[in-house]
């Protein structure tokens, strides 16, 4: 799309801004918002007035709201943020600010809402700001960058001031061209949105098809015509006649971890890998983002595994939703949260990897609460979780194969996985370019509108 541009510019003295169109004016944010607005407001309706109730996991990244709980207006005027329809929001704590969490307000029950307080509110001012149009500038890549710069505190707590927001400066154009410019991002985002979306259903798909491919060759084998033979156990079904079944815990030998000191200074920061479930983000493992001194090893710290082990985590939030397994190339030592799987004798490494990748779901089903919410492996349940084992050189063969398999489906998913990426820069540069003035969209509107 060839979008015309503004006939006459000046320079913002911003460099969030640039050059913007000359007859819009430059306001600082707090001319133009009311930001955080009083609970005072609510003081009069009924205290079992039942209205919107919004954690942090209902506000989308995608500006998207989940208006499903409801609570009551006693229960949550204190310790929570207050908005009504039509104040716009964003998540001002990292990363959910980063990842683009907010939304404009609608919907609300009794149009009035509570949520979490890592919500900034900002309430248009009448003839100054709209909804519509605030909303696309918290949406701007200029206004996100901006607002990670000004960020204060350390770690995962740090947060975007309320003065960040007051004293942003920004170029806001008269009402009717706000209006044209928050209807043409509604309609063109809407469009690259599913255009997106497609890309996304795809990759599910792709997803579902990689680990059907995985469970079927490590449970089936790779010869549709074997004869099968009923493994005894419900969920496996038949496997090839020849294999056998076995628990896992006569396949393997089992491995802990643990964490050295953090006080001994002199067991971090070295050169021995020392790998935690943040680590176990691919399928082949040669380094981690932590790692330990030779000291640590050799004071008996920490245990150094060889290379060619499987590692699995066995407690932590991750298995709430996943059971990666990893394959490790070098030497490593491991935390607490996860185990080392060494191979026994007639079990090649690989094949045991992708066994544990194609009943990944039946290992998920072994889970228990290990307190504060985290999940964790009952590991008498896991090690005796029986499973089929082909001949040792057909394990070789299953694996050559799943290879072959599995990178031609990756191969598929990172081409959409691009495609997305490549969309979502797209949609950001167009939100940037209308909400500063880089381009002009009076027109297009005006042709869909009359």
């Amino acid at each position: 799309m060839s979008l015309p541009r503004y006939p006459s510019h000046e320079d913002s003295g911003a460099r969030w801004l640039g050059k913007v169109p000359a007859h819009w004016s430059l306001e600082r944010l707090r001319r133009c918002v009311h930001l955080n607005p009083s609970k005072l407001e609510v003081a009069l309706f009924p205290r079992d007035l039942e209205v919107s109730f919004l954690p942090m996991e209902a506000v989308g990244d995608d500006g998207n709201l989940t208006l499903d709980r409801l609570r009551p207006i006693q229960e949550v005027e204190n310790g929570y943020t207050y908005f009504r329809d039509g104040d716009v929001t964003f998540a001002k704590i990292t990363p959910c600010f980063e990842n683009g969490k907010g939304a404009l307000m609608a919907g609300l029950a009794h149009g009035i809402g509570f949520g979490t307080t890592e919500l900034t509110v900002a309430r248009p001012v009448s003839g100054k700001m709209s909804s519509a149009y605030l909303y696309w500038i918290f949406r701007s890549p200029n206004f996100r960058s901006e607002g990670e710069a000004s960020m204060y505190g350390a770690g995962g707590q740090k947060r975007v001031p309320d003065d960040f927001v007051r004293d942003l400066l920004w170029a806001v154009p008269p009402e009717l061209e706000r209006e044209r410019i928050a209807t043409f991002l509604d309609r063109e985002t809407a469009k690259i949105d599913a255009l997106i979306a497609e890309q996304e259903k795809l990759l599910a798909l792709l997803a579902e098809k990689r680990q059907a491919t995985i469970s079927h060759a490590v449970t089936r084998g790779l010869d549709p015509n074997v004869p099968m033979k009923d493994s005894g156990i419900p969920w496996l079904g038949e496997v090839p006649a020849h294999w056998r079944v076995a628990p896992l815990k006569y396949l393997v030998s089992l491995r802990s971890g643990g964490t050295p000191s953090k006080e001994n200074l002199d067991y971090w920061d070295g050169t021995v890998p020392w790998a935690s479930a943040k680590d176990l983000k691919c399928e082949y493992l040669e380094d981690t983002s932590d790692h330990l001194t030779q000291l640590a090893i050799d004071s008996g710290a920490a245990s150094l595994l060889p290379a060619g082990v499987i590692l699995v985590v066995v407690r932590g939030m991750i298995l709430a939703r996943a059971f990666p397994v990893v394959e490790t190339r070098v030497p490593m030592a491991i935390n607490q949260d996860l185990k080392a799987l060494l191979p026994n004798q007639g079990m090649h490494a690989s094949y045991l990897a992708w066994l544990l990748r194609g009943t990944a779901a039946e290992s998920l089903q072994r889970l228990d609460e290990a307190g504060h919410g985290t999940k964790a492996l009952r590991m008498d349940a896991w090690t005796s979780l029986a499973l089929p084992v082909p001949p040792e050189d057909e394990q070789r063969e299953i694996v050559a194969a799943l290879l072959a398999k599995t990178k031609a489906i990756d191969d598929l998913a990172a081409e959409s996985t691009e495609v997305i990426g490549l969309l979502k820069e797209r949609r950001g540069a167009l939100i940037s370019a209308a909400v500063t003035g880089k381009i002009d969209v009076r027109g297009e509107v005006a042709e869909v509108t009359e």
